[in-house]
């Protein structure tokens, strides 16, 4: 009878201390998703985001009409929203040339450690191309880079919704 009581009393015990265990990263992610960067992105996004084709329109009526004449001819630069991830920023900025997307940089990321050096120096130009090659955000991510990969993906995505395409 004691082996029997001593049995259940552990088991109870272990399935207590199981159940009120606290991990760190559920904590961790909440002020990541609520932290006000991309306000701030938007607004210097938006100051930065198009910048006048060297061909064709040098006049006033330019930012009225700027994704009209950029789909048209011209060459037009737009900054996506900067996306806060788990490790740092990330943002995105396109070259759009008559329509068409002709460059594709990742302008901000992650870069705290070295850690995140190593891989973000294998990632960043592989999204960098991936995204060129395809010419829209479907594209895969890179393995071992998900935080990165997935706010590149948002950043580009914010771009290319900015430059109209």
């Amino acid at each position: 009878m004691r082996r029997v009581a001593l049995a259940l009393f552990s088991t109870v015990t272990g399935l207590v201390m199981l159940l009120s265990f606290k991990t760190h990263s559920s904590t961790a992610t909440v002020p990541v998703a609520t932290a006000p960067v991309v306000p701030a992105g938007t607004s210097a996004g938006d100051s930065a985001s198009s910048t006048g084709g060297t061909s064709s329109t040098g006049t006033a009526s330019a930012p009225s009409s700027a994704a009209s004449s950029a789909a048209a001819s011209g060459t037009k630069t737009v900054t996506g929203d900067a996306v806060d991830t788990r490790f740092g920023p990330v943002q995105v900025q396109i070259t759009v040339t008559n329509g068409t997307i002709t460059a594709v940089n990742a302008v901000e990321y992650p870069q705290n450690n070295p850690r995140d050096q190593q891989i973000n120096a294998y990632a960043i130009p592989q999204l960098n191309s991936e995204a060129l090659a395809a010419k829209s955000a479907n594209i895969d991510m890179v393995s071992g880079a998900t935080y990165t990969s997935d706010g590149y993906l948002d950043s580009l995505q914010s771009a290319l919704d900015k430059a109209g395409l």
